[in-house]
């Protein structure tokens, strides 16, 4: 196990080497530069802006740029923002908090309720609850979560009063009290629920599908006729092995806590990594922008990672040599 995934950790270092190159060369290809989104061309001496681009190195050809920017990178030095005008490292940590917070409520809800539904789905397929369930899911992934969020801010923010409609907590509380954590849950309760629910649909199917199939197998009809309880035989049977997918997608949604967000917290105007990327493409602020997508890459990487060490500890079947 530690030597695959020492393999697998050095197989990462020449993959985001490239990915760091296809980053520095998207950003250059954007229009503007960083000066651009700091300051407005058309009432600025351009003079001016030309010396501030020489002082900046944005003049130097792109190889010198691309070596002193992944050289400061590796050594935790991702630049300065133009528009909060603080280290992006910073800015980063300071929204890192409230996506995690986001992400992990979002995944509660999504486990909770894709297992609750999928064991009973698979228990009793082709009933009416069955189908209602089915129906909900199919419903809830064609619908795209703009549009969800739209609605859940309409009908639980502005027609019933129940959630906050944006922010991430009451500013007018001191933090670290009481008061101030149950207003960060009761803000992060309706875009979790918007994210969660949008992602129960496809989890609900595959538990349930898995469920059904495993039924089929020669193992279950082994187990019942040697007398084994119903009870003993799904528990203990057929719903050890009908996680295993659910399981293993839990590596591929350690993305989904920092990059799945971004649509829900801009709609929410939750200030969070999502919220960041998207004010940080508007206003040209490239240092912010190359350090995100940066991490995004990486975060996929450890994903497939995790992803593939769960499967080899929850399947015995799986060896990681």
């Amino acid at each position: 196990m530690w030597k695959y995934c020492l393999r697998r950790i050095l197989g990462m270092i020449p993959m985001l080497f490239l990915i760091s190159i296809v980053v520095f060369t998207l950003a250059k290809m954007m229009p503007g530069d960083a000066i651009s989104g700091e300051i407005d061309p058309l009432n600025t001496d351009p003079v001016y802006i030309e010396d501030m681009r020489e002082k900046l190195g944005y003049n130097d050809p792109y190889h010198i740029q691309y070596g002193r920017w992944i050289s400061d990178f590796i050594q935790g030095d991702f630049g300065r923002s133009v528009r909060y005008k603080m280290p992006v490292s910073d800015l980063i940590g300071e929204k890192l908090e409230n996506t995690i917070f986001l992400g992990i409520s979002a995944l509660i809800i999504t486990y909770f309720l894709s297992f609750t539904m999928g064991i009973f789905a698979g228990r009793k397929p082709y009933t009416i609850g069955d189908h209602i369930i089915g129906a909900a899911n199919y419903f809830g992934m064609a619908i795209p979560s703009f549009v969800a969020g739209v609605f859940a801010i309409y009908f639980f923010s502005f027609h019933l009063g129940i959630f906050p409609s944006n922010g991430s907590v009451d500013i007018t509380l001191q933090n670290g009290t009481v008061e101030y954590w149950l207003s960060k849950l009761h803000h992060v309760i309706l875009p979790a629920l918007v994210l969660g629910l949008l992602s129960t649909a496809s989890y609900t199917q595959f538990l349930r599908n898995d469920i059904i199939e495993n039924s089929r197998k020669d193992f279950v009809r082994t187990a019942r006729a040697k007398g084994t309880s119903n009870r003993k035989i799904y528990h203990v049977h057929i719903l050890r092995n009908s996680i295993i997918p659910l399981i293993t997608f839990l590596g591929f949604d350690i993305v989904s806590l920092v990059s799945g967000a971004i649509i829900t917290e801009t709609i929410f105007t939750y200030p969070g990594i999502g919220q960041l990327f998207v004010q940080s493409v508007q206003t040209n602020d490239y240092a912010v922008l190359m350090a995100l997508t940066m991490m995004f890459s990486c975060l996929v990487l450890v994903g497939n990672l995790v992803a593939d060490i769960l499967y080899g500890v929850v399947d015995p079947r799986i060896r990681l040599d």
